[in-house]
């Protein structure tokens, strides 16, 4: 089964595609579709919002199976004024970076000491007009983690936070993590669980 990814983010892609090749499926791209893509305006409360107007949009334009995920990142111990929550790389109404989001969330590790957070995601697929599956509970959650305030000398691109993420079980950065682990800690099972359960 051929299905949209609604995501212009390789890196997302690439990761996507490693998870779900147990099911076989044939995983393309926003920029594999050579089309004028719509606007959507990801203005949801929740990440199972925005994900919802990304597929439903994306459907809307294209009439293929599509899926649009979105994660919302919370931090323990943090002030809500403070919280990223759907506004990962947004800080007050500037779209941040790769590099400036690794200098937000270190500054903000430095002044309140290393931070425990989670990614909280969502999936929102639109297989025909008839049948839409969303999924938002604690499978589709990342494990806790560590942001520290001191980067990893490398940056991965398209997931700048891997450079400050720490995983609590082995204590190595996620920069420095094997693909197998790196899936796990990003909630692999919780994705490749929802698309057994939807295509079977």
């Amino acid at each position: 089964m051929k299905l949209l990814y609604g995501t212009s983010n390789p890196a997302k892609l690439s990761s996507m595609r490693r998870r779900l090749t147990p099911l076989g499926i044939e995983l393309i791209g926003l920029k594999d579709l050579n089309s004028e893509l719509p606007t959507v305006t990801e203005d949801g409360a929740t990440p199972l919002e925005n994900a919802r107007k990304k597929a439903t949009a994306y459907f809307s334009a294209f009439r293929i199976p599509v899926f649009s995920c979105d994660s919302g990142l919370y931090i323990e111990n943090l002030p809500d004024e403070l919280q990223p929550g759907v506004h990962v790389r947004t800080v007050n109404g500037k779209h941040l970076t790769d590099e400036e989001m690794i200098a937000h969330y270190s500054a903000l590790a430095q002044k309140y000491g290393d931070l425990k957070a989670t990614y909280r995601n969502a999936i929102c697929f639109v297989k025909d007009e008839n049948h839409t599956y969303e999924a938002m509970d604690s499978s589709m959650e990342s494990e806790p983690f560590i942001i520290t305030s001191v980067p990893h000398k490398s940056v991965n691109k398209g997931f700048p936070l891997d450079s400050l993420s720490i995983d609590i079980k082995t204590g190595k950065y996620y920069n420095d993590l094997d693909s197998s682990r790196l899936d796990t800690v990003a909630v692999e099972d919780g994705f490749l669980e929802f698309f057994r359960k939807v295509l079977c």
